[in-house]
């Protein structure tokens, strides 16, 4: 009996202290669930981000509003039909449209004065007249597009083109993934 007395005395000398913590850290201290803070492992946060993925905190006031850091730079591979370059209407792959269009709205919402660059960008088929000529009427439908989005054409400088003069080193001269415009952005 006296054993059965110091198990039972020993049980709860371990379990209440481990329950009134268990209380205290899920909340229920005051014998209501804290409100400040969802439970701890739930669904409600989603995945774990990976390092430079965004994340935000909706208590949180010390964190930047999520996905509002402008890129430095972006590349986008624009493919327009034969001999036209307006940005919407003549692109043959018009998903890479949303990488533009997200873009312009962070560069819109950003605090800073964000100074945009648009350089245009061929592969080597071609003269060199022709393709800088090319690079440009890439470079210039894309700025247009900024305009019509509603971004400040104080804030785009001139359409420019580099044509075939700056060629990725990692694929053929004569890829299609030499054909790019290059947006990037300087803060002012």
């Amino acid at each position: 009996m006296k054993a059965l007395v110091t198990a039972v005395i020993t049980t709860l000398a371990v379990c209440i202290p481990l329950t009134f913590t268990a209380a205290v850290y899920a909340g229920f201290s005051t014998g209501t669930a804290a409100d400040s803070s969802p439970p701890l492992y739930t669904d409600f946060w989603g995945p774990e981000p990976e390092y430079g993925d965004c994340w935000e905190d909706p208590n949180s006031k010390r964190l930047p509003e999520c996905g509002t850091r402008v890129p430095d730079e972006i590349s986008v591979k624009l493919l327009f039909e034969f001999d036209r370059y307006v940005v919407p209407d003549t692109v043959v792959n018009r998903w890479v449209l949303a990488t533009i269009d997200s873009y312009i709205d962070k560069v819109k919402r950003s605090p800073a004065q964000e100074y945009v660059t648009i350089v245009g960008h061929t592969d080597a088929k071609g003269s060199d007249a022709y393709n800088m000529a090319l690079g440009m009427r890439r470079a210039t439908a894309v700025r247009n597009y900024f305009i019509a989005q509603g971004y400040p054409e104080s804030l785009l400088a001139p359409a420019k083109s580099r044509g075939k003069r700056d060629l990725l080193p990692q694929y053929s001269p004569f890829s299609v993934e030499q054909r790019r415009v290059v947006i990037t952005k300087i803060d002012q």
